[in-house]
């Protein structure tokens, strides 16, 4: 009977505490306010929040380096004490044991926190650093501790090599195409009425040049996004600042090449549709051929902004997005009027069954994609 006592107590057993971490890890934390306590983020069920946590074990007498993008104004705090703030939009990388508090021990745990003001901080770029800071003995300057790493050229070659493969594109199609390439890409039709413009639109749309013109402006528009817009993201035009390999920068550029395709293809579909619902299906297809010759005619000025970035984007990196910006707008703004001054030479827009219809098929997706490509960077 003696026994069971002791078989009881081998059987007990504690579980070990967890190895501390002294670097970087995927979990983030967010406040639950309702709790007043850190909970873990889950990306697909929490909503984005502009300040992330993570607990750091800091060893005495190790440095602690990490590297991560930042837009201008991002923080860093240390134990709830300000420790770094992004003077401009650059990739660091930053000692964090150097950067400890005053008064405060090197050993245990401390707590970080990343926060924006106004954005979404760029949690997917935080990463330990394989080689440690240096930072100068007896100077705390947090400007003077993160130092910005050189951004790579990782990207260029790809870029270079995608508009060698536009400007061929381009190139073969008016050499082979010239008639029908000149009704697209004339000048003088663009603000008046020319008789190419006419001949344009009642010839058939869908034709083998148009569908190769669609996948070389689905192509440029695809490397502005993703050399401008989308560097900045794990985002928000995008990863600019962040280096990422080739490999990663082909898929996403064919990723969003078939996006955009799929978008300009597709968009046929969806006016068909608004036209049953308006009852004006008559005027489907001459505004579907207005849309593709618009989009066809401002895309052969993308390839021209990927050169400003490939040229001038490590030194002013900010102007370079504004041109980018302002590109994209007046091709989203220039499609919609032409597409309005087509329809009113048909039917008068001051009818106001057809002006919601025109604002249905495009005032409102026009201000969708201003908010996503535009207005959100």
């Amino acid at each position: 009977m003696a026994i069971l006592p002791l078989a009881a107590g081998a059987a007990e057993y504690r579980r070990l505490p967890p190895p501390p971490r002294s670097g970087l890890t995927t979990d983030w934390l967010i406040k639950d306010p309702a709790r007043n306590r850190l909970v873990l983020y889950l990306p697909d069920y929490h909503a984005p929040e502009q300040a992330y946590y993570q607990w750091l074990s800091v060893r005495p007498g190790r440095p602690l380096p990490i590297t991560f993008t930042a837009r201008e104004n991002l923080s860093l705090f240390l134990n709830n004490q300000l420790i770094f703030t992004a003077p401009a939009p650059a990739s660091y990388t930053l000692d964090l044991a150097a950067l400890l508090p005053a008064g405060t021990q090197q050993g245990g745990l401390h707590l970080l926190c990343v926060w924006h003001p106004e954005a979404v901080p760029n949690l997917a770029s935080f990463q330990n650093a394989l080689a440690p800071v240096k930072s100068p003995v007896g100077v705390r300057d947090v400007l003077t501790a993160a130092q910005p790493r050189p951004r790579g050229h990782q990207g260029q070659n790809v870029f270079l090599g995608f508009l060698l493969l536009i400007g061929l594109g381009y190139g073969g199609l008016r050499a082979t195409y010239q008639p029908g390439f000149a009704r697209i890409y004339q000048l003088e039709g663009l603000w008046g009425q020319g008789t190419a413009e006419q001949d344009f639109l009642v010839k058939p749309t869908l034709t083998w040049l148009n569908l190769v013109l669609v996948m070389l402006f689905a192509l440029s528009f695809a490397l502005l996004l993703v050399a401008i817009h989308t560097n900045i993201e794990n985002i928000v035009i995008l990863r600019r600042l962040f280096d990422v390999a080739e490999s990663t920068i082909v898929v996403k550029v064919l990723l969003y090449t078939a996006l955009v395709a799929a978008f300009v293809l597709g968009k046929y579909l969806f006016l068909e549709l608004m036209g049953y619902i308006f009852d004006v299906a008559e005027l489907v297809t001459i505004q579907y051929r207005e849309f593709i010759r618009t989009v066809l005619f401002m895309g052969l000025f993308l390839p021209g902004v990927m050169l400003l970035y490939l040229g001038l984007n490590r030194q002013l990196p900010e102007t370079v997005l504004w041109v980018s910006n302002g590109v994209v707008s007046l091709l989203l703004v220039g499609t919609v009027w032409r597409i309005a001054r087509t329809l009113h030479r048909k039917r008068s827009l001051l009818n106001l069954h057809l002006f919601s219809y025109l604002c249905a098929t495009e005032v409102i997706p026009l201000v969708v994609l201003l908010k996503l490509i535009v207005f959100t960077y």
